[in-house]
């Protein structure tokens, strides 16, 4: 019988030992590519054909997800009129790790006529593409983990690697912050934190407000309909919170004694709140402090809202 799991980790021990090699093929041409597109006024354009060119479409979207302009350009197509999309000031990025992929060849007499800078991604220095590169980052890798030496394997895992080293060194040159991400990201929970406010995300109506003589059976059908698990006592302003924890808590200590007491009896005066223009980012990161699950939302010290974790 087969045993699928030494399979397995054949291919990630080939993988990962594909990978790791890529930091003894290092040198002066990495910190020259970085160089250069750190100093362009351009664009990044990342250009490769068949599983190269899949890779090239997530290194190019890495790029641009951390600061680098980028985008992909298939090789094919750009020999068909994309090359009209490629300013003189843009660095161009081609992968071919045989280095001899036609497609991509016959576009270096117009990247060289245009003034490109070319880099490109080869296990090959001696090939036809790393010698008419401007520099040439080496991608070599010992085997496949393809056990025919046939399906592009380790290396395209290499590729990747190497193309997030790019990134990732691009984005610490430039001081990229988790702001400048989450700017690109609006969709995403980072986006959330730090490009929303609470007023944006904060609940405005049927707020639970109590009066601070309410009974406790007044104060439990508040929290219901508020759907919030507080109450918030209120006289014209704020005098307080009542949590359903401060409930349970208060009948364990109280026992029927708690249907004699009043709002103003069990509440936490001086609530934790937070002005309207907060972050998300600033609200979770007190709520984690406080260990606390809700803020109230002040605009002019006025209450218009809740926030909730």
């Amino acid at each position: 019988m087969i045993d699928y799991i030494n399979i397995a980790k054949r291919v990630i021990e080939i993988e990962a030992s594909g990978v790791a090699g890529l930091a003894k093929n290092l040198d002066s041409s990495f910190n020259t590519a970085i160089s250069q597109i750190i100093n362009s006024k351009g664009r990044v354009i990342i250009c490769g054909m068949g599983k190269s060119g899949i890779v090239g479409r997530k290194i190019s979207a890495t790029l641009a997800s951390t600061g680098t302009p980028s985008f992909f350009m298939h090789p094919a197509e750009a020999y068909h009129g994309d090359l009209g999309m490629v300013a003189q000031e843009d660095v161009f990025i081609a992968i071919s790790y045989s280095g001899e992929t036609d497609e991509l060849l016959k576009l270096i007499p117009f990247l060289k006529n245009n003034r490109n800078y070319i880099v490109s991604l080869t296990g090959y220095n001696n090939s036809s593409l790393a010698k008419a590169a401007d520099c040439n980052l080496n991608i070599q890798v010992l085997e496949e983990a393809c056990p025919l030496q046939l399906a592009p394997t380790a290396s395209t895992t290499a590729t990747l690697a190497m193309g997030d080293a790019l990134a990732v060194t691009l984005m610490t040159v430039r001081g990229f912050k988790p702001e400048n991400f989450a700017r690109f990201h609006p969709g995403g929970s980072l986006g959330r934190r730090l490009l929303s406010t609470v007023g944006d995300e904060m609940i405005r109506d049927n707020l639970p407000l109590v009066s601070p003589g309410s009974k406790v059976i007044d104060l439990m059908q508040a929290m219901t309909l508020g759907k919030l698990g507080i109450a918030i006592v209120y006289d014209g302003y704020v005098l307080g919170i009542i949590t359903d924890g401060d409930i349970r808590r208060s009948i364990q200590k109280c026992g029927n004694l708690i249907f004699e007491l009043v709002a103003e009896d069990f509440m936490t005066k001086s609530p934790t709140s937070v002005p309207i223009q907060t972050r998300v980012e600033d609200a979770l990161v007190l709520m984690g402090k406080k260990q606390i699950t809700t803020l109230l939302v002040y605009d002019d010290n006025a209450l218009v809202g809740v926030f909730k974790k």
